[in-house]
């Protein structure tokens, strides 16, 4: 018999708050029965919400009442000073009291990671969190960290979000040995910085099935499973990509809406357009995970919409599965162990 899943939702993050919250829960509950979700937020909003749905709180659709909303621009030490019963903090105390087995936010990400790492504490052997995402690729999906909670990293932190990231990708993909790339601006061996040669030196001592240094093309077009980079590095190569397919989407359409011909010509393309906008379709792989912490914590996207704040949940339900943090700490202890016995 499967163990129940139960996950907290910071109802009231995001964009637009309970009215996709709701809906979203309402369809992974159906997706999977062995889900139970604690809906955190302002009681009234909630059952306003569930009601416009036309269901009502149950065993496995639960509310739990928080009186304060971290706004998307407030300072994360302003929301962990003053924001002690807001949505996403009581959230995150959820797991913390084992309530819940993970939580999932639309909110503001400094405040999130904040409170996340004050109140969950970092796993043994991680001394910095990681935010880990997953982008398609034409060889499959490939896991990329960090994406902005650091943009100071030393050597040995790369090593750390290596192995976060790679303990994530055996566990969600069922991969045994994930290969795992450091971006670079180069492969060759000579090419980065001090920071990122060092860290090459740490992950091939490693237990990692460390593939050596890939460029940014090779997230989308090689073969290594996780790409481990700086969080500045991270977060500039995230948004640079979205702005490219943003780009791509608006040109595609402006020429096939450019005559009656081209028209034609798209009505004729449209199915394989739409598979293609199914296969890169950001809100599928919604979900970024804040590695290192002691407990789980699944980062939405703000704008999320139902499709893709049902996919963070999905996420935080699969890791709550697999046990991602102790899985890490069973990584981190390999690679010390291996680094003394040298």
């Amino acid at each position: 018999m499967s163990r129940e899943i139960t996950i907290a939702l910071d109802a009231m993050s995001g964009d637009h708050g309970p009215q996709v919250v709701v809906r979203a829960a309402i369809a992974a509950l159906e997706r999977n029965r062995d889900l139970a979700l604690i809906l955190v937020g302002r009681e009234e909003a909630l059952l306003a919400a569930m009601k416009a749905r036309n269901v009502s709180p149950s065993e496995r659709l639960r509310i739990h009442h928080a009186a304060q909303i971290v706004e998307m621009d407030e300072l994360p030490s302003q929301a962990m000073r003053m924001k002690k019963d807001s949505s996403m903090r009581v959230a995150i105390d959820l797991v913390k009291s084992g309530q819940a087995g993970a939580c999932v936010s639309a909110g503001n990400t400094g405040a999130l990671m904040a409170t996340a790492r004050f109140v969950l504490k970092m796993l043994p052997g991680i001394d910095r969190p990681a935010i880990c995402t997953t982008l398609p690729g034409l060889h499959g999906a490939t896991r990329v960290l960090d994406l902005g909670a650091n943009v100071d990293s030393k050597a040995e932190h790369l090593l750390e979000f290596a192995i976060m990231g790679s303990a994530l990708a055996s566990a969600a993909d069922d991969l045994p040995r994930p290969r795992v790339g450091l971006l670079n601006i180069g492969a060759e061996e000579m090419k980065g910085n001090d920071q990122v040669r060092e860290a090459a030196q740490l992950l091939a001592g490693s237990e990692l099935n460390y593939a050596g240094f890939v460029e940014g093309a090779d997230i989308y077009l090689g073969d290594v499973d996780v790409v481990v980079c700086d969080g500045f590095v991270g977060n500039v190569a995230l948004k640079s990509s979205e702005g490219v397919a943003s780009m791509i989407r608006e040109l595609i359409r402006e020429e096939f809406m450019r005559n009656p011909i081209t028209r034609l010509a798209g009505l004729i393309a449209l199915p394989v357009l739409h598979r293609l906008r199914r296969r890169i379709d950001p809100r599928r792989y919604n979900g970024a995970s804040l590695l290192g912490l002691s407990g789980i914590v699944i980062k939405s996207h703000g704008g999320a919409d139902v499709l893709a704040f049902g996919r963070a949940i999905d996420v935080a339900a699969l890791e709550v599965t697999k046990d991602v943090p102790k899985l890490i700490c069973r990584q981190v202890e390999a690679t010390l162990a291996k680094r003394e016995a040298v």
